[in-house]
Order: structure tokens, then sequence, then C-alpha cells
């Protein structure tokens, strides 16, 4: 049995590929007993898991002689437990939910952060997710930051998540976020390609790195106001803290980001909402689209820089 090098906060695995074609997802749960195939995705797509020091999906076919590194945070999520947490549902049927998340709630345990999640409040409103076969984000196919707002998809069977996040997959849902930058930026309209990876220097941060993963983002300004622009943003893909990180990258930092932006006296939290998403059902192929008005905190803060 593989014996991983340990410290307090993580086990750690070094391991090289000795035949061709399987699945990376495939090979770590292989290799490691004590993962199963759903936790060893989920390292993956945080960027816990390397092939030949770079980021890689779970569906990577290795070859001979790669090179696997992986970290296995020690404290890992706790089982989830439902929690009266009030949601706001802009929709809802037999296959999905479609909320307005709050800023300041964490969309699914971690590390850390074991409950008072979002997901915890939808397993209250409903149970049957914890069925799902994913211990870990039942129904969940994408996810927003902690201190960013707005419109959620969640779906409630496991075959409309299958078909949501091909949806994702193939780039076929509308996702605009309303954005205050600081700076005029210019043109008024753009698209930034630049990949995102972890941060050698800080895990905990991403970055645009020569080896991270294809990242897209377009743009649109709406307005400028004074040293700040307001834009609209249709990331194209959807890495982590991607619009963050490429309007930081272009020298454009989002207003009240702590970790790639610029604080601001007039709020506690990154001025970034999901305000448009746009999909199809997954039970008829509709397409549907919902809007969220800006909230509270944020009409606040554009009030006072004016």
């Amino acid at each position: 049995m593989l014996k991983p090098k340990s410290n307090s906060t993580a086990q750690k695995y070094h391991l090289v590929v000795s035949s061709a074609g399987v699945r990376l997802d495939r090979f770590v749960a292989d290799k490691c007993p004590e993962l199963t195939r759903t936790h060893a995705q989920k390292l993956i797509a945080d960027g816990f898991i390397t092939v030949n020091g770079r980021e890689a999906r779970s569906s990577l076919r290795l070859d001979s002689g790669d090179q696997v590194d992986i970290i296995v945070p020690m404290a890992l999520p706790s089982p989830l437990t439902p929690e009266a947490i009030p949601l706001n549902v802009v929709y809802e049927d037999e296959d999905l939910l479609v909320v307005d998340k709050p800023p300041g709630l964490t969309v699914h345990p971690a590390p850390g952060h074991p409950d008072h999640t979002l997901l915890n409040a939808l397993l209250s409103h409903v149970p049957h997710l914890a069925q799902m076969g994913d211990s870990l984000r039942p129904g969940i196919v994408h996810r927003l930051d902690k201190d960013t707002s707005g419109l959620m998809i969640v779906a409630k069977n496991r075959a409309a998540q299958m078909n949501l996040i091909e949806q994702f997959r193939t780039r076929s849902v509308v996702k605009v976020y309303l954005v205050l930058v600081k700076g005029r930026l210019t043109p008024e309209k753009g698209i930034i390609d630049a990949a995102i990876g972890r941060d050698m220097r800080n895990r905990k941060r991403m970055a645009v790195v020569k080896a991270g993963m294809q990242a897209r983002t377009q743009y649109q300004v709406i307005k400028y106001i004074d040293g700040y622009t307001l834009l609209e943003v249709m990331p194209e893909t959807g890495r982590t803290h991607q619009i963050r990180v490429h309007l930081a990258a272009i020298g454009y930092p989002v207003v009240g980001d702590a970790v790639y932006g610029v604080k601001s006296p007039h709020l506690s939290r990154q001025f970034l909402h999901a305000c448009r998403l746009g999909f199809r059902l997954p039970s008829s192929g509709e397409y549907v689209e919902f809007r969220s008005e800006l909230p509270e905190d944020l009409e606040k803060a554009l009030k006072e820089i004016t």
C-alpha cells in the first residue's frame, strides 16, 4: 500500500505512471485507496493534483512516465447536514433551482469551513440532494466565491446535473456579472485571454501563469465614474477567481477585493455580482434567462463614489 509523505496539514504523494491510457481521476483513486473518485476529482479541480508540474483535468489520459503529485488536506469536509438558512429562490422546477446567493455565504463545505454554507441551506430545502451520489457537493454545477453575490443554478437530480454540467462545458450558458474596477478601462470592449493556475508563491491564490488552464473573459464598459469603471463581464470559461485575476492582471483591479484588487472604504467585499444567467432547461431544452438586481451594499457603494 502506498505510504504518503505527511506533515501536520496534508498528505503528499509523488507517483510515476507506469502504463499509458488511464484517466487521471481513476489513476489517483486506484493509487490512493483512501480517496474516492469523486474526492479525487474535487482535488484535481481545486489544483491539489498536478501532472508534470501542471494542473490538469480529471479526464486527462496519462502517458507512461508522467509524474503525478498529490496533496490531500488533512481537514476534510464533515458530512453535510441540513440548516435552516434562508434561501432566495428565483426559480424552481422538478430538475433544478435558481437561487440568488447573498454575499458572505460559502457555496459548499471545505477545510476550515465545514458548515453554514449554501449546500447546508439547500439540504433543508431539498432533502434528497444528499442521495445524489456526490457527498462533497451534491447538485452543484458551478460556484460563486463566498463574497460574490448573485445567481446560481443547483441541480435536484443526477440527470439534470449532468445536463447542466455539459452546458457549462460547451460554454452555452450565459453568465453576466456586474463589476466595478479601479481606473478608466479602455478599450470599452475587449477579451482577456490568459491562462490561470495556482500561484506558486501562495497556493491559496490564483494567478496568470503560462502553465495554467485556458481562461477567457469578455468585458463591456457600462459607464465611467470618476476614477472607476462599471463593467459587464462575461467569462467564457470558469476558472477559480477568473474575473478577479484577469482584471487585476491587466491593471484594473476589482474594487473591494482584498486578495487581488484594491480595498475600499465603501465596501467590505468585492464589487462582483452575478446579475444575469441563461441556460436551457434539462427537461424541455427551452432557453430561460434570469436577472438579479444589484444588492443594497453595492448600490450604496456606487452612490458614495459619485
